[in-house]
């Protein structure tokens, strides 16, 4: 079933894409029918930068297991991390 539920977000980062490195300003989360992964549904995720155009464009396909346990590693990395480094701003 598609929520169409998106979550945007401004971003300060970097990506790799077809193009090299770029300027990551924007992103978007949402479950939906995937593109290319072979699931039914996937979690999707798109890290860009608008202002570049469409090169400037990461996006991620990942089953509901899959994208739980990437959230759960981001959070334990950011939470073992030093606070003075990894604290919320």
């Amino acid at each position: 079933m598609c929520t169409y539920q998106t979550v945007s977000l401004a971003l300060e980062g970097s990506g790799k894409g077809a193009e090299g490195w770029f300027t990551v300003t924007d992103g978007s989360v949402y479950f939906d029918h995937p593109v290319h992964a072979r699931a039914e549904h996937t979690l999707n995720i798109d890290l860009l930068n608008p202002g570049r155009g469409p090169s400037s464009r990461v996006a991620v396909e990942l089953n509901p297991a899959s994208a739980r346990a990437l959230a759960e590693a981001i959070l334990e990395t950011l939470d073992g991390g030093p606070a003075a480094l990894t604290a919320k701003t």
